[in-house]
C-alpha cells in the first residue's frame, strides 16, 4: 500500500501540537509497517530527520500553505496532483483539513472544535475558513481521529458525522520527558529562577490558554503566601500576544515572571522535570500534551476542569475553573501547603500517565487508515 501524509507541520525551527502528534505517530507507524511505502508531502523544504526510514519518500509542493487562499491551493490543487503523481492508495492528514477535490481515500485527524469555542481568539480569516470547511472535511474523509473522547463528543454534538467514522486515537507525551537528578533540578532552578522554587506554564503564548487568569492567580497566591515562588511560562510568542506582554510591563510580581520563549526538547525537559507545579489552565484543549508530560517527569499538576484534561488526568491532577482566578490561586495555595498531597498527586500521575503511549496512538491511527482505504 502507498500511504500519502501531509507532513506540512514537520518543521524543523520548532514542533508543537499538530507537529508532535505528527512527528511521533507517523515516525512509528512507518517503522511497523516497513512493506508499505510512505510519501511525506511538505509545502516547503524539509529537515532529513523527518525522513524516518528508506520506505519513505519525499516530495516538496509548494507554495508555502500559510493563509486560506494557500490552504485552498495547496489541499484542492497540489495535493490532488502529488497523490495522482505517486498513486497513493490513501492521504493522511493530522492538521484538521483535507482535500475536497481528491478521490483518494482520506484519513482526517481533527484534533478540537476550539475555534467554535473561542473564535475571539482566532484570526477572522481562519476563523471563516474553519467555520465553512470543517463540516465539509467531516464529509468528505473517509475516517475521522480525533485525540479524546471528549473532543469526539463535541464533534457528534456540532456535526451530522456518524459516530462509527470517528476514531479516538489519544496522543501521548514524549519519552525523552523523564524525572531528573537532584543535581539537575538544582541547576535549572539556579538558571532560571535564581535557585527559587517555580510554577511551570509549558506552551504557546496565545489568548486560549488563558495566561492572564494565571497571572491574577500568582497574584493571589504572592499576596497571601508572601513566598518566594517563581512563575515560568515557557513557549514561543503565538497570535495575540501584544496584550500579554503589555500587561506584564506593568504587573506588580513582574520580577518573579519569567518568560523562556521557545525552548529546545531537551532544555524543556529539564525546565518541566525540575518544577514544583505544572499550572495549566487553558480553557480549551482536545488532549493537553503538557499535562502528561509533567506527570511523566514526576511533577504535580493542576489544570482546567470542564475539558479534556479531566479524562486524560481523571484523579491525578488538581482541576480549577478556568473562568476564575480565584480557583486557580486556590489550588496554587493548596498544593504549596499540602506536601501529602503534592506527594500523592506525583504518584498518580506516574500511573495515569502510563495510560497514554506513543504505541498506543500509532496503532489506533493505523487502524483509522485502515478504515478510510476500506
Amino acid at each position: 500500500m502507498k500511504i500519502a501524509v501531509n507532513t506540512r507541520f514537520l518543521l524543523d525551527d520548532y514542533l508543537e501540537g499538530y507537529g508532535y502528534f505528527l512527528y511521533e505517530a507517523i515516525r512509528k507507524i512507518v517503522a511497523d509497517h516497513p512493506q508499505h511505502e510512505f510519501v511525506f508531502i511538505f509545502d516547503r523544504p524539509y529537515n532529513q530527520r523527518f525522513i524516518f526510514a528508506d520506505n519513505v519518500k519525499a516530495v516538496v509542493t509548494g507554495p508555502p500553505a500559510r493563509h486560506p487562499v494557500l490552504w485552498k491551493l495547496w489541499y484542492d490543487i497540489k495535493i490532488p496532483a502529488a497523490l495522482r503523481k505517486h498513486k497513493a492508495d490513501v492521504f493522511v492528514s493530522c492538521d484538521g483539513f483535507c482535500s475536497l477535490s481528491t478521490k483518494v481515500p482520506q484519513c482526517l485527524v481533527l484534533h478540537d472544535l476550539s475555534f467554535l469555542h473561542y473564535p475571539a481568539f482566532i484570526k477572522r480569516s481562519h476563523l471563516l475558513f474553519f467555520k465553512r470547511y470543517t463540516p465539509k472535511f467531516l464529509e468528505k474523509a473517509k475516517s475521522v481521529a480525533t485525540v479524546s473522547l471528549f473532543s469526539r463528543n463535541d464533534i457528534l454534538a456540532r456535526y451530522p458525522v456518524s459516530r462509527d467514522k470517528i476514531n479516538v486515537v489519544y496522543s501521548a507525551a514524549k519519552e525523552i520527558f523523564q524525572p531528573v537528578s537532584r543535581e539537575v533540578k538544582e541547576q535549572v532552578k539556579e538558571k532560571y529562577t535564581g535557585g527559587k522554587e517555580y510554577f511551570l506554564y509549558t506552551g504557546a503564548i496565545h489568548p486560549r490558554k488563558n495566561l492572564m487568569n494565571l497571572l491574577k492567580a500568582f497574584s493571589v497566591f504572592k499576596k497571601k503566601q508572601k513566598s518566594s515562588l517563581k512563575l515560568v511560562l515557557a513557549g514561543r510568542l503565538a497570535w495575540k500576544y501584544n496584550s500579554f506582554i503589555d500587561a506584564l510591563k506593568s504587573y506588580k510580581y513582574r520580577d518573579d515572571v519569567l518568560l523562556t520563549g521557545y525552548l529546545p526538547e531537551e532544555e524543556l525537559v529539564k525546565l518541566t522535570a525540575s518544577a514544583y507545579v505544572m499550572v495549566y489552565p487553558s480553557l480549551w484543549e482536545g488532549f493537553g500534551v503538557p499535562v502528561l508530560e509533567a506527570m511523566r517527569c514526576g511533577v504535580p499538576v493542576i489544570t482546567s476542569s470542564g475539558s479534556s484534561m479531566q479524562e486524560i488526568a481523571k484523579d491525578a491532577a488538581l482541576y480549577a475553573d478556568p473562568a476564575n482566578y480565584h480557583s486557580i490561586a486556590d489550588q496554587m495555595l493548596l498544593l504549596y501547603k499540602d506536601e501529602e498531597l503534592r506527594a500523592d498527586l506525583i504518584e498518580k500521575g506516574k500511573l495515569a500517565e502510563k495510560e497514554y503511549t506513543w504505541t498506543k496512538t500509532a496503532d489506533l491511527l493505523w487502524q483509522s487508515i485502515l478504515k478510510a482505504v476500506g
